[in-house]
C-alpha cells in the first residue's frame, strides 16, 4: 500500500518564449483518494504572464508558419523523444492528482505520443492543392494556418486530450499555449515543458492558473485565433461567449449522454460484457464518451443485468498506486455528491438501485472521494440519471420491446458525442448507426479503448462543434485560401 506522507511534493512552472518561469503564486493540488495529502503545486500565473504567453506564440508563428510541414513534422517527433523515459514518473504523478489507477495513467502518456504519430503521418496532405481550370479563371485553393491557438484541456484524460488538438495545430503550422487543468495541472505541465524545449522558442507555450485570473487573457486577446475546449456544455458556451468578443472561432468537445443499444441478437459473451464494462467504468465513469444509457432488448435485459453484476462484484476501490486497485476516487467532492443525487433521485421514483464493490486490501475508502459503482434498473425516462450526464460510476439500465422506439429514445436527448450498437448482423447494426445521432458511433464495443484514431472525432448538438484527428482535425487549424490566375 502507497504511504501518501512519503511520496514527494510536485512543483511546476510555467513555459513561456522557451524559458521557464515561476510565478508568486501557485495552486495547490490534492490528492482525490483522501483529500488531504499534498501532491504538488502548480505557479500560479497573473493575467500579465498570460499575456506574454500570447505575446511570445504570436512572435514565434510567422517564421514556425514559414516552415515546410515535413521540416514540422520531424521537429515533433523529436520532440517526443524524452517522453518514454518519464513515462513512469508522469503516469505516478497523473494518478496522485487525477485519482484514476497508474494503468490508465499510464496509458494516457502513451496515447499522447501515439496521436503525435497520427498526426505526422498526414504531412503530406497538408499541401494538397485544389485547381478549377479555365475559363473564366483558373483558380488554385489550398490551406493556410490560422496563427495562435489556446488549448483548454480537461482532468480525466489530459494528455490523451491534449495530443487530440495540440500535433494538428503545431503541424499545420500555428503556435499554441496550453492551459492545463486546475485541479491537476502537474503531469500536463511535466509533459508539455518536455516537448516544448526541443521546438524553436514561442511555439509552444504553457500556462497554469486560475481561470478568472488568466481566461480572458487564453481566449480574448486579439491574437489569438482560436480557442480549443474540452469540458462541460456549460463550460463550452462560456467559451464561446468570452470568445465572441474578439470573434475568435473556437472547438468544443463538449460532454456526452451516450446511448448503447443492445438488440436481442446480440453476443453477451464474456468478451463482449467486459468491453461493455470498460466502455462504462473505466476512470470511474469519468469519460465524455462512456456509455452513459443502456438500452437493452426485453429478451436480453435480466442476461446483461447479471453479467455486468458478476463483473462489477470484483472491483477493489483504493488509490491509483495501490496494487490489487481496479477503481479509484472521483476526483472531485462535487462530482461524487453529483452522482449520488442522481442515484438517489432514481430510488425515490421507483427504480432499483444495486451497489457493488468493496475496498482493495488496506485501502481506507471513507476518506476522499470513492463511491461504489452502481446499476440503476429499469428507471424512467425522464429520471435525471437518464436525462442527465452522470460523469460517474453508475449506469441506468432500461428495457426496450421495439427497435425503433429504442432509437427514438436514444436520439431523445440534448447531448450527440457517441453511441454503440451491439447484435451480430453488422449489416443491421450500420442500419441502425445512420439512424442515431451521434458523432460517432461503435459496434459490438464502446468507448475510448474502441475509437479508430484515424477518424475524426467530434458531437452532435451540445456535445460540441467542430473535429479532433484525422485530416479534419488538422484543417480545423488552417483557412482556405483561393487564388484566381487570369485565364
Amino acid at each position: 500500500m502507497v504511504s501518501l506522507d512519503q511520496l514527494p511534493e510536485i512543483r511546476t512552472d510555467l513555459f513561456i518564449d522557451g524559458e521557464v518561469r515561476g510565478a508568486d503564486d501557485a495552486l495547490q493540488v490534492i490528492d482525490p483518494a483522501d483529500g488531504v495529502s499534498v501532491v504538488g503545486y502548480a505557479a500560479a500565473a497573473t493575467a500579465k504572464q498570460a499575456e506574454s504567453a500570447v505575446a511570445a506564440a504570436h512572435r514565434a508563428f510567422p517564421a514556425w508558419a514559414a516552415r515546410p510541414p515535413q521540416e514540422r513534422a520531424a521537429l515533433l517527433t523529436a520532440a517526443l523523444a524524452p517522453l518514454e523515459a518519464d513515462r513512469p514518473t508522469t503516469a505516478e504523478v497523473l494518478t496522485r492528482e487525477n485519482g484514476k489507477i497508474r494503468m490508465e495513467s499510464f496509458v494516457d502518456s502513451v496515447v499522447f505520443a501515439h496521436r503525435f504519430d497520427l498526426a505526422t503521418g498526414l504531412t503530406d496532405e497538408l499541401g494538397h492543392v485544389t485547381r478549377l481550370p479555365a475559363p473564366p479563371y483558373r483558380t488554385e485553393i489550398s490551406y493556410l494556418p490560422l496563427g495562435v491557438v489556446t488549448i483548454i484541456v480537461p482532468f480525466n484524460w489530459p494528455l490523451a486530450i491534449l495530443a487530440a488538438s495540440l500535433p494538428q495545430a503545431l503541424l499545420a503550422g500555428n503556435t499554441v499555449v496550453v492551459k492545463p487543468p486546475p485541479t491537476a495541472p502537474l503531469a500536463t505541465v511535466r509533459t508539455v515543458q518536455l516537448v516544448a524545449r526541443s521546438l524553436p522558442p514561442g511555439v509552444l507555450n504553457v500556462v497554469t492558473g486560475a481561470d478568472a485570473e488568466i481566461g480572458a487573457a487564453l481566449i480574448q486577446d486579439a491574437r489569438v485565433k482560436k480557442v480549443c475546449f474540452t469540458g462541460s456544455p456549460d463550460g463550452g458556451k462560456r467559451i464561446m461567449s468570452m470568445a465572441a468578443e474578439s470573434l475568435t472561432r473556437v472547438a468544443l468537445e463538449l460532454g456526452g449522454n451516450d446511448p448503447a443499444i443492445v438488440l436481442a441478437d446480440a453476443d453477451l459473451g464474456p468478451d463482449a460484457l467486459q468491453r461493455l464494462f470498460t466502455g462504462t467504468f473505466d476512470s470511474t465513469g469519468q469519460i465524455c464518451m462512456a456509455t452513459k444509457r443502456l438500452y437493452v432488448h426485453r429478451s436480453r435485459y435480466e442476461e446483461v443485468v447479471e453479467g455486468l453484476s458478476a463483473i462489477l462484484a470484483a472491483t477493489r476501490l483504493g488509490h491509483g498506486l495501490d496494487e490489487g486497485v481496479t477503481m479509484g476516487p472521483l476526483h472531485s467532492r462535487r462530482q461524487l455528491e453529483y452522482v449520488q443525487e442522481l442515484t438517489a433521485q432514481a430510488r425515490r421514483s421507483g427504480a432499483e438501485v444495486r451497489e457493488f464493490g468493496e475496498a482493495a486490501e488496506g485501502a481506507d475508502i471513507s476518506r476522499g472521494n470513492f463511491l461504489r459503482p452502481s446499476l440503476v434498473l429499469d428507471p424512467a425516462d425522464d429520471a435525471r440519471v437518464v436525462v442527465e450526464e452522470q460523469f460517474g460510476p453508475t449506469l441506468p439500465i432500461l428495457p426496450f420491446d421495439d427497435e425503433d422506439d429504442a432509437i427514438a429514445r436514444a436520439n431523445d436527448t440534448w447531448s450527440g458525442l457517441c453511441s454503440s450498437v451491439w447484435t451480430t448482423d453488422l449489416d443491421r447494426a450500420a442500419v441502425l448507426a445512420a439512424r442515431l445521432r451521434t458523432g460517432y458511433t461503435f459496434v459490438n464495443a464502446h468507448g475510448a479503448a474502441h475509437l479508430d484514431e484515424r477518424a475524426p472525432f467530434g458531437g452532435f448538438n451540445h456535445s460540441g462543434m467542430g473535429r479532433e484527428m484525422g485530416i479534419e482535425g488538422i484543417r480545423e487549424f488552417m483557412d482556405t485560401h483561393s487564388v484566381g490566375f487570369p485565364a
